[in-house]
């Protein structure tokens, strides 16, 4: 503890009224009162605990929360109060210490918050200012992954309406909202079109879209295989379906596009910018983290969006635990479990799924390890996540030592 007087605060946040509990430096409850969620609101907040707890700076007043994020949390950190966020199942074991029978209201969680930091800070994390362009960062990655989802969906129905009628065009191309095939869709909607389509018309949709791996002759056979027999009005029907779903995944593919577009540009933001406030990526972590072997821009984005926290502190441990990489181990008497961990932010999780499996396919210790595990008896998914534990070990260590990865070391080199 510092010699500084200190408050403390636990603020049970809704979506629509905050509860807000202010105790003092020995845990007696000062003040407690309600605030509408909305910028006034937020900004009476603020003013109020200045004013309820007689502190010369923000500073001073420490603040629990259960969330790390939001705009009550950037509100109060934007004032200049220390911030500390914890996890709800953390919270919920607090609670026990007020109430065997497990009562709960917004009172008492705000109660059982600013006790629980005074007494254990260390079970708390204190948030810190996150870099704007990581903040940015961060919502087109997650744009992007919603678009990729929403993409998916739509080329599944379109995939349901081509089976039903038409399913030699299945055979061409597996990404069904490739803009090449929704525009031969367009011009050969049903078998008895797609059968009258000349070559030529052919040859040049596949030169404007720089198709090589078939040619006009390869796509007009398949185009015109012997069609289903359905009954009257399907195939016109299905048609109508299927320009409907292309109507759909046009714009979504260039949103995508854009959001990609946008990823880059903030990733070279980031190589660029120069550290220059705590919270701020620094620029040779990115040159770093880019380096990692299979680590490309949507693995890259994740990392820096969702893990700047423990990736600034190089907090190997706090990584794993993040990205559900590390196990979670039960031992009681002789029973001794392990089980994959479930609790950790599920965007890193794929990110890193997707990292490890990239990086079996390039760099040779990954697959190495990969292989020896898989000999081992371990499935395909338990030896991809040893493989990414490996490779976020590997990363903070680099980060450490401000190295870059090199291939030829199997591990990395000086800059």
């Amino acid at each position: 503890m510092t010699d500084q007087k200190q408050w403390y605060v636990g603020v049970d946040w809704a979506s629509e009224k905050h509860l807000v509990f202010l105790a003092n430096a020995e845990g007696h409850k000062i003040a407690e009162r309600e605030f509408k969620h909305s910028g006034e609101g937020l900004a009476e907040m603020a003013a109020w605990l200045m004013a309820a707890s007689g502190a010369d700076e923000a500073s001073q007043i420490q603040v629990a929360i259960e969330v790390p994020h939001g705009p009550v949390v950037e509100a109060l950190m934007e004032r200049g109060f220390k911030l500390h966020a914890i996890n709800p199942k953390q919270m919920d074991r607090f609670r026990d210490r007020f109430s065997m029978a497990g009562a709960k209201d917004d009172s008492r969680d705000a109660a059982v918050m600013a006790s629980a930091l005074r007494t254990d800070a260390h079970c708390f994390r204190q948030l810190t200012p996150i870099d704007p362009v990581v903040i940015e960062l961060r919502e087109w990655s997650r744009i992007a992954e919603e678009l990729t989802e929403e993409r998916t969906r739509l080329a599944n129905r379109l995939r349901d309406q081509l089976w039903r009628y038409f399913p030699a065009l299945l055979e061409l191309e597996s990404e069904l909202w490739a803009e090449w095939l929704l525009d031969l869709l367009q011009i050969a909607p049903t078998p008895d079109r797609a059968a009258r389509l000349r070559e030529s018309a052919i040859a040049k949709l596949l030169k404007r879209y720089r198709i090589r791996r078939f040619d006009a002759a390869q796509v007009l056979k398949v185009l015109r295989q012997t069609p289903l027999r359905l009954a009257p009005g399907t195939a016109a029907a299905a048609s109508a379906h299927v320009a409907t779903l292309i109507a759909l995944i046009r714009p979504v593919n260039q949103q995508l596009k854009q959001a990609q577009r946008q990823i880059d540009v903030l990733i070279v933001r980031l190589t660029l910018a120069e550290e220059t406030e705590p919270g701020q990526i620094k620029q040779r972590d990115v040159e770093i983290l880019a380096s990692s072997p299979g680590a490309g821009r949507v693995v890259l984005a994740t990392l820096l969006a969702e893990g700047s926290d423990p990736l600034q502190r190089r907090d190997y441990p706090a990584l794993r635990c993040l990205t559900g990489v590390a196990p979670v181990t039960r031992r009681s008497g002789k029973s001794h479990v392990v089980l994959r961990r479930y609790a950790c932010n599920q965007r890193l999780a794929n990110a890193m799924y997707h990292w490890a499996r990239a990086a079996v396919q390039h760099d040779p210790t990954s697959r190495a390890k990969y292989a020896a595990l898989r000999s081992r008896g371990h499935n395909h998914a338990r030896a991809l996540r040893s493989v990414a534990d490996r490779l976020l070990n590997v990363a903070c260590a680099m980060l450490k030592a401000g190295t870059t990865f090199n291939s030829s070391l199997g591990t990395q080199k000086t800059a």
